[in-house]
């Protein structure tokens, strides 16, 4: 390794919520020896989308629904990303049962998987061409639209799983029950991505860092406390633990064929029904 690589500085961008926290404490903190410096920006996934659209960052958190539009520029890290069982997206409202043909739902990004999956979903349950009308917010004012009457219903993510009930909302259907049930695979939802300009062995280092990071928070869950509670947006510590237990697993330490296969299945299909463009033959192979 040359001195040049070991002081290189890597500009990266994930969102604040305690999985990414969680996933990059000890790599972000100096903590994974031999690991590339990370300059860190925090930024909500339709942020980081766009980034990966425009080529900034050298490495970003993004939704796995972006990578046909990214991958030229960017390679899949086969680690640190969300993929997992029972997690995906729900669709909330006020009143249970609520008819969402022609209604406006608020979504997190239109180019998120939440979003893909939902779209997926519609084409499957929804009657007479689906909802009205789509409204992009910030994850997190989605569930008070809902509540407030300003949206007729909701897609959340993340911690909203766990919080939702607070807001008295009802959850009207699971996106990744669906997917789960027609495809007997894990939900993909998060990616990570890097620059092929780096080279082969910065990503291959960034991918064994970001690995070695994955394990240090899971040998020691209270090191990366301070980091997860400081970005955690006011969250109550047992939801953060109920969140990294969801959303970090063995498929955020290594994809894997399930995982690869989850990922493929996912825009494969997308690209069937003309949501996303179709994915090069070897579009996922890293690095």
């Amino acid at each position: 390794m040359t001195t040049s690589e070991q002081q290189q500085t890597l500009r990266i961008a994930y969102s604040p919520c305690p999985n990414d926290t969680f996933v990059f404490d000890a790599l972000a903190h100096g903590r994974v020896p031999g690991a590339p410096a990370l300059d860190v920006t925090f930024a909500d996934i339709d942020i980081t989308n766009g980034m990966a659209e425009r080529g900034e960052f050298d490495v970003l958190k993004v939704s796995y629904a972006v990578l046909p539009y990214v991958l030229d520029e960017y390679t899949l890290l086969p680690c640190g990303g969300a993929l997992g069982r029972g997690c995906g997206p729900l669709v909330l409202t006020r009143e249970p049962d609520t008819e969402l043909t022609g209604r406006t739902v608020a979504v997190p990004s239109e180019k998120s998987t939440a979003y893909l999956l939902f779209r997926l979903w519609a084409a499957d349950t929804l009657r007479d061409g689906g909802v009205g009308k789509i409204v992009v917010m910030p994850f997190h004012e989605i569930m008070p639209a809902v509540r407030d009457g300003r949206v007729d219903a909701g897609l959340v993510i993340h911690e909203a799983r766990f919080t939702y009930r607070g807001y008295g909302l009802h959850k009207l259907a699971d996106m990744g029950e669906h997917w789960e049930r027609t495809t007997g695979l894990p939900i993909p939802l998060g990616a990570i991505v890097a620059k092929r300009s780096l080279g082969a062995d910065t990503l291959t280092r960034l991918a064994d860092a970001v690995r070695a990071s994955v394990r240090a928070a899971w040998d020691d869950p209270e090191a990366s406390r301070p980091y997860v509670m400081a970005h955690a947006q006011e969250m109550d510590p047992a939801v953060a633990d109920q969140h990294i237990g969801l959303y970090v697993n063995e498929f955020t330490a290594g994809l894997g064929e399930d995982g690869y296969a989850a990922v493929r299945g996912l825009l494969t299909r997308a690209a069937a029904e003309g949501l996303v463009p179709p994915l090069g033959r070897d579009a996922l192979v890293f690095p």
